[in-house]
């Protein structure tokens, strides 16, 4: 019996046992999910973007194509009028807008704060990537550089914005960024100083945003081979103090991606997030493996401890094409909508998670 076992007989009947579960221990990390890729994932219920993007990868167009063309839309739609021209105008009653985009192959980065004049803020981003050896452009100088791109000048301000900074005025400015000022911010309009004998007013971090001041649009995209680009466009928090720039254009805070690992992309008081570099902490936990839900409620577990009333939310994709969102549960914000297209959905799909 031994001998017929170790034959030609029984070497074939132990190729036969083997062969299909070598197959199945040899299959590539990640090959069951190849058909979750490609997958775009954007924050909030902005379909259009979403639409956008995936028909730019359907075409043929690169990650970074998707994402600059997604985002685009959005800038063009003056989505909730968090993003693009014609909203959020700051203490001087003008809109400027704030724009990142970044590749997960090469971990290049393009980013415009402040920028002036110039609508597509997402496209004068990729060119800072395209046509320079810098990351970020700032201000005045920002939108000298997207006129030397071929970006026409254009007035932000609408008649919207403008009934938006009336109104605030006549509300005594109310709400503002300042504190610890005279006059007394809380009261009335400026131009405010430092007081000459300072007394610091113990003040809990708390959001002023809030679910109907939603801004700016991040967004995640994941090829099918697996490459990585993420961005982000916004036009900033409205009444910000003139000079103000947020988490959106910042690397790691904002969004980040990273074609080893995944991409993630953040929305909510980015004065507050911005110190936690929520999109690059997501990341790094993806890339220990953590599932990309569970990812981003770590990270807005993060935040909370400081900071347990701030409005923000996350959302993680890894390069498997598994994704997931996270957010801050507040008064008045409860769940968190965003929207989701790959191949196992028949459309660009909004998406709902509630907040821990």
């Amino acid at each position: 019996m031994a001998a017929a076992a170790g034959g030609p007989g029984g070497r074939s009947w132990w190729r036969g046992l083997v062969a299909p579960l070598l197959l199945v221990v040899l299959q590539p990390a990640g090959a069951a999910s190849a058909s979750a890729l490609p997958v775009v994932i954007n924050t909030w219920a902005f379909r259009k973007a979403a639409e956008t993007a995936w028909r730019v990868l359907q075409v043929g167009g690169s990650e970074l194509d998707a994402v600059e063309r997604g985002c685009g839309q959005c800038e063009i739609d003056q989505c909730d009028g968090s993003v693009g021209y014609g909203g959020s105008p700051d203490e001087s009653g003008e809109t400027t807008l704030d724009a990142m985009i970044m590749d997960g192959n090469t971990m290049e980065v393009g980013a415009v704060a402040d920028l002036r004049r110039v609508k597509n803020a997402i496209g004068v981003a990729r060119k800072v990537i395209e046509y320079t050896k810098h990351t970020l452009l700032v201000g005045e100088s920002a939108s000298l550089f997207a006129v030397r791109m071929g970006f026409p000048y254009e007035d932000l301000t609408t008649q919207k914005s403008l009934s938006v900074y009336s109104e605030w005025l006549n509300q005594s400015c109310q709400p503002n960024y300042w504190k610890n000022v005279v006059p007394d911010s809380s009261k009335s309009c400026g131009p405010y100083k430092r007081p000459e004998k300072v007394t610091y007013k113990e003040e809990q971090t708390i959001s002023q945003r809030s679910v109907h001041n939603h801004d700016t649009i991040g967004m995640v995209v994941i090829g099918g081979s697996g490459t990585v680009a993420s961005g982000t466009s916004t036009n900033g928090a409205v009444h910000k103090i003139p000079g103000r720039v947020g988490d959106s254009p910042i690397a790691g805070a904002g969004s980040y991606a990273d074609s080893t690992a995944g991409g993630a992309a953040a929305t909510g008081d980015g004065d507050i997030m911005m110190r936690f570099l929520p999109s690059y902490q997501a990341v790094e936990y993806m890339r220990m493996g953590t599932d990309p839900t569970v990812a981003c409620q770590k990270v807005i577990s993060r935040i909370q401890k400081y900071a347990p009333k701030f409005f923000g939310a996350v959302i993680c994709a890894n390069t498997t094409g598994s994704y997931g969102a996270a957010c801050n549960k507040i008064p008045g914000f409860t769940q968190f909508h965003f929207m989701v297209s790959s191949p196992l959905l028949s459309q660009p799909t909004e998406q709902v998670v509630d907040c821990i």
